[in-house]
Parts: C-alpha cells; sequence; structure tokens
C-alpha cells in the first residue's frame, strides 16, 4: 500500500508575509511538519507550491531521502480563492493518481508529529476507515449567535472532569483511500476516522499571535523530551563556536578565519575519551574544510542550512539519540538544536535568543576558549557514567 503525503504551499500569503519560508524555532515554517513526515510510515512526501525558493530549498537539504520530492503547483490553484481541495485534485492529476493513501499535510501545523501522521494513516490501514483526520478535545463552551448554548446546560454547568468537551478540527493531519478521493475529489470522505491530538495543536499559524505561541510550545516540547545520559557525541556549528564570527574577504572571496588551538586539543581529548566529534555548518567554506581535515574531524557536513532535520537523519543513521548529543551554537538557526539535544552550550558572545534557550552559557567567548570549557565540562559530567 504506497501512502503519499501532500504539503501545498503558497509563495505568497496575506496574514504573515512569507509565512511558508519565514523562520520559526530558527527553521522555516513548512519543516517541522515535514521533517516529522519523512520519518514516518509515509513512502514519499510531495511538497506542492508555486515557489521555486522552496523548490530549490528542498533539492538542496533533503538529499539524504529519496522520501522527499517538490512539484510546481500552478498559478491558478496557488490564489487566495484556491481551494486545497483543487490543489489536491491538481497533485493526484500530475502523479496519475499513484498512490493507495493520500494524506494531507499543513505547514501551519508544526506541532505534528510523527506519531500523530502514522496514527491517522493506521486508522486506514488498520482499522479500514475511508478517510480519517486529526482533532482535540476542548472543554470550552460553545454559543450560538442567538445567545442559545451549543454543548451544555446553563443552569447545570458541569465541572471540567465530568465534561465530555467538544471534538474539533484541528486542521494538522488528513487521509483518504484512492478510492474515497476519486468519488468525492475531497480530503475526507465515507467511513471518517479521528484521531485525537493534543490541545495545545489547535493552534494554526494565520497572525504573529500565533507564531509566538506556536515557538513557545515547540520550544517546550523539545526541552521537556531531554533525558540525562552520557554524552556520546559533540556536535558543533562553525562560524561564531569556532570562530569569533567575523571572516576576512578579498575580491577572490574567502580569504581567513581565526580558530582558536586549544580548542582543537579539548576536541582532540574528548576522542581520546570515546566521544564522537561532529561538525555542522551552513556555510559551504573550503577554509572551514581545510581547518577539519587538520583536526581529524571526519563527521564534517557543510551547506546544511537545515541543521534540525540533518541531525535526525544523523542519528537514526548513528543508531542513537538527541539525549546523547552535546551541542555548541551561537545564532537563530541553531534554535532547534539547542533546545533538542541532551546537553546545549552557547558561547558568552552568543546571540541572546541562543543564550535563552541554552543549557549552560559557557565564561568563554567563541574563538577564544568557549569549545576548550565544553570539552572540559563534557568530560566532567561523562565520570558519573
Amino acid at each position: 500500500m504506497k501512502k503519499t503525503a501532500i504539503i501545498p504551499l503558497r509563495k505568497d500569503s496575506k496574514g504573515i508575509q512569507g509565512k511558508n519560508k519565514k523562520k520559526i524555532l530558527g527553521r522555516p515554517l513548512f519543516s517541522w511538519v515535514l521533517t516529522e513526515a519523512v520519518f514516518s510510515d509515509l513512502d514519499e512526501i510531495v511538497v506542492f507550491t508555486d515557489d521555486p525558493e522552496i523548490i530549490d530549498f528542498i533539492h538542496k537539504e533533503y538529499y539524504w531521502t529519496s522520501k522527499v520530492k517538490a512539484l510546481l503547483r500552478s498559478d491558478d490553484n496557488a490564489t487566495d480563492t484556491a481551494s486545497t481541495e483543487s490543489a489536491m485534485v491538481e497533485f493526484a492529476g500530475q502523479i496519475n493518481y499513484d498512490f493507495d493513501v493520500l494524506c494531507l499535510l499543513q505547514a501551519t501545523s508544526p506541532l505534528t508529529t510523527t506519531a500523530d501522521i502514522n496514527a491517522v494513516l493506521s486508522k486506514i490501514e488498520t482499522e479500514k476507515y475511508d478517510s480519517a483526520l486529526t482533532v482535540v478535545n476542548t472543554h470550552r463552551f460553545s454559543w450560538n449567535a442567538d445567545g442559545t448554548p451549543q454543548n451544555y446546560d446553563v443552569y447545570n454547568r458541569p465541572r471540567r472532569q465530568d465534561f465530555e468537551g467538544l471534538l474539533i478540527e484541528n486542521g494538522a493531519v488528513y487521509a483518504t483511500t484512492k478510492t474515497a478521493f476519486v468519488s468525492s475529489k475531497n480530503r475526507v470522505s465515507g467511513k471518517i476516522g479521528l484521531q485525537q491530538m493534543p490541545e495545545n495543536t489547535l493552534i494554526e499559524i494565520d497572525s504573529m499571535t500565533d507564531w509566538k505561541i506556536a515557538e513557545e510550545l515547540l520550544a517546550s516540547r523539545l526541552k521537556k523530551s531531554k533525558k540525562h545520559q552520557r554524552i556520546g557525541y559533540l556536535v558543533l556549528d562553525v562560524d561564531g563556536v569556532f570562530t569569533n564570527g567575523q571572516v576576512f574577504f578579498s575580491a577572490e572571496g574567502e580569504l581567513a578565519k581565526a580558530f582558536d588551538m586549544r580548542d582543537g586539543m579539548g576536541l582532540e581529548i574528548l576522542r581520546q575519551n570515546q566521544l564522537e566529534v561532529v561538525v555542522m555548518t551552513s556555510e559551504n567554506s573550503p577554509l572551514v574544510a581545510q581547518r577539519m581535515k587538520k583536526l581529524q574531524i571526519e563527521n564534517t557536513f557543510l551547506g546544511v542550512k537545515d541543521k534540525y532535520a540533518f541531525l535526525q537523519h544523523f542519528v537514526k543513521e548513528k543508531n542513537t539519540s538527541f539525549n546523547a548529543l552535546a551541542y555548541i551554537g551561537d545564532d537563530v538557526n541553531d534554535l532547534a538544536n539547542i533546545c533538542a539535544v541532551g546537553w546545549s552550550f552557547a558561547p558568552s558572545n552568543a546571540t541572546e535568543i541562543v543564550k535563552q534557550n541554552a543549557d549552560y552559557v559557557l565564561t568563554k567567548p567563541s574563538a577564544e576558549g568557549a569549545i576548550r570549557e565544553a570539552c572540559e565540562w563534557i568530560m566532567k559530567y561523562n565520570e558519573r557514567y
């Protein structure tokens, strides 16, 4: 049974300009649900968009998985008045209806998890529903416009623990069989199954207020999943961690960066004590490649823009967990990893938002002993394990 997902994205957005590409916790909005989909039971995930920049991003950032593709969406189906269903029909036609289950994922629901996606798919595969969607059980009292209550007796107000609540569609995940979709041309039809998600996932991003709330919820969820254990990997950004963030340019391009030799010795000591060192940077710098070769750091990854997605891939490949990772970062594109790993560090001269979210703010600035300080901290920490 081939399970294909569509993530429809439009280039233009009236509520929040450039919403789908805007960074939330340091990552483009759409990448949150896309990454969760990659590690789900889906066989294929297609980003369907009229934005060439997003298509280019997909090709560059998700080369490590064969599950992700990008297709160009027509202008007619990317207007403010075009329905999601019309985009789904266009997409299905482009791929010649080559699926058994079609899953619709919404980028505006960044709190969607792999488990949520799998649960919806299971409604169809295991429980034999024709389609399924995610809902939230909210314990709010609802009213009609004429002043009459919809779901409770005003003269017999139930206690929260005695109130069944109200099931509300949260717009996160939908799935349908091919047969049902061909017949109805709708995201859900036939015998419909409901899959509950946590109440805080009711939020969909349509305003900057929604955005700020969702960002706090994402950071909180990542931090709550932390569990302390022995650190087996130290993952480092480069600019602003190995270096002070400055770079010297000539007419020919990048000329020089300054590195602290003591940092290199600290990393060598870690490796001698069976810790793996990983370097991950968004820049594609020959100078960095040369320095990491000198330091004998084999796990060096250059040009990584979506660091969180790639780190999830790395963790799976190494058969380890985020809890076994320490991370040093200094800027917003490190935020998701800062919140997710077992222990995160920020140099003393890191951006304020990173220092606010890091587990430990180092006393040393970048390129002046910050990495060495973190290495010594990790060695002492691992002694208890």
